[in-house]
């Protein structure tokens, strides 16, 4: 009986303990006027409101129930959800730099530590992100610019297409060898074979690493990075997926190392070992092999992942409305025709298959939560004070999602971007690539990508869906942070 007495006793004083530390928790945040929240628990913080839901889908909640600026608790880390087109634009026009460090993102970080470009802040940041963008802006190293390199990738992928006429397929798997096969051109001047070993290795890491890093015990390690901290091995799937991408990259640019000739650059990895030479004597320099060994990481990952997203999204979303693809098709034969390939200059006299591109990339909307970011100081924003270095999520689901700037936005109309007269109509709503100077790198890369192969498949071929329009589904496979299309099967006949 005394040990029954006893044991209650304990459990009544931990849940007085933990119920004390979460008044204290919210009487220090009231003293901070931090954006509004949940009540968060001890050591916990608001984790339980992720038991069967994904950290999207909890986000959406928040910001319904507490409004475009609000507090969330990873375990015992703050993080702030913004949301709405306004809210956004202050964040990124008004608060000038305030916003653009990047945020806790525990298991990239595990591994890549602060390299790069996505992971790094400061000077690091500015130093590297000058650099590419400059570099992926003026390609034209070696014999073939990049857009002919797309052009060229197109056409092998429609030649890949030509042996499965009429035969039902699954496309994924074809969409990320170009893709990846246009990353690995304008890197490493290299492109594989369909089929190759080495490629097909390279896409399983990388889809493998991707479906991790969402999955749920994913989720976990990045609401509770202490596990990572003090089991580095909590998720040996993961690190050794990524220690044979970084093997497979630094032999590449060994191999460039070798062959470097500082008068003719081939590609990117030229480009950066020649800038890092010239820096050789800075000892403020940011130019190091790790820093290019994590860029070149990020544009296998992030860009093979988002551009066959799309890729598949699209042609999924082109049985389910074969008046769409009957429109694209007339525009592709009107603007192109049938004897000579697409050129990027043709989408400014294309505003229907472009305006089709862009609401595909608004519909699909797979990365809803973008990247998280930080602030660089205390700042006081509508009211509410954000501490330094408090992670910050911008919800674009929020903005891309809103009834009050897309009509029906739960429905694909490529209306949302045509204006009266059938001319393409720009939108500041469109941010599927995040916004401010923490947007997506290889937007610009991903446009053309899409546009051209979207138009050089269309141009050959046909859809013939495996089921009837009406029952084909649009809705997404939803992982940790980001939205998956559903798999499916098509066959094609030719033009």
């Amino acid at each position: 009986m005394e040990l029954r007495e006893a044991a209650i006793l304990l459990l009544v004083l931990c849940i007085t303990c933990l119920l004390f530390s979460a008044w204290r928790w919210n009487l220090k945040s009231q003293n901070l006027h931090l954006p509004p929240g949940p009540l968060p628990v001890p050591f916990l913080g608001n984790s339980l409101h992720l038991m069967g839901k994904t950290l999207v889908q909890v986000f959406i909640e928040l910001s319904k129930t507490y409004g475009p600026v609000c507090t969330f608790y990873m375990g015992s880390r703050r993080v702030v959800v913004l949301s709405g087109l306004e809210t956004l634009k202050e964040a990124t026009l008004n608060e000038g730099d305030v916003f653009n460090n990047r945020g806790s993102f525990p298991m990239l970080q595990l591994v890549m530590k602060d390299y790069g470009i996505t992971l790094s802040n400061g000077e690091r940041w500015k130093q590297m992100r000058r650099f590419s963008i400059t570099t992926l802006r003026n390609y034209g190293m070696g014999k073939k610019s990049i857009e002919e390199q797309m052009q060229e990738e197109a056409q092998h992928l429609t030649e890949e297409f030509r042996k499965m006429i009429e035969v039902p397929f699954d496309p994924s798997l074809f969409f990320s060898q170009a893709i990846a096969n246009v990353t690995s051109s304008m890197v490493f001047g290299i492109r594989f074979d369909y089929g190759d070993r080495r490629l097909l290795t390279l896409l399983k890491i990388v889809n493998e690493n991707y479906r991790l890093h969402n999955s749920k015990w994913g989720q976990v390690l990045n609401t509770f990075p202490q596990i990572l901290k003090y089991c580095p091995r909590a998720y040996p799937a993961f690190s050794r997926n990524f220690k044979q991408l970084k093997a497979f990259v630094l032999e590449q640019i060994h191999m460039h190392q070798e062959t470097l000739d500082h008068s003719c650059p081939r590609d990117f990895v030229d480009c950066y070992l020649i800038k890092k030479d010239q820096e050789a004597a800075n000892p403020q320099t940011e130019f190091c092999l790790d820093n290019l060994v994590a860029i070149t990481i990020a544009l296998y990952f992030a860009g093979t992942e988002s551009v066959s997203s799309i890729l598949r999204y699209g042609f999924l979303i082109f049985q389910k409305y074969p008046e769409i693809l009957e429109k694209i098709h007339a525009e592709i034969d009107m603007v192109i025709g049938r004897d000579r390939s697409p050129r990027l200059e043709d989408r400014n006299r294309m505003p229907y298959t472009d305006a089709v591109i862009h609401e595909t990339l608004r519909f699909a909307d797979i990365f809803p939560t973008g990247i998280p970011h930080s602030v660089t100081k205390d700042v006081s924003f509508r009211g509410y004070t954000i501490p330094k270095g408090t992670t910050v999520y911008f919800l674009l689901t929020s903005v891309l999602n809103d009834t009050n700037l897309f009509e029906n936005p739960e429905t694909f109309r490529p209306e949302h971007f045509l204006d009266e007269k059938g001319s393409f109509k720009k939108s500041e709503a469109f941010i599927p690539f995040s916004t401010g100077k923490r947007s997506c790198l290889g937007e610009g890369l991903a446009r053309m990508e899409l546009f051209l192969f979207f138009t050089t498949i269309l141009q050959n071929f046909t859809l013939k869906p495996t089921r009837d329009p009406k029952d084909i589904n649009l809705v997404p496979e939803i992982s940790g942070t980001g939205y998956i299309p559903p798999r499916y099967q098509f066959s094609i006949l030719p033009r």
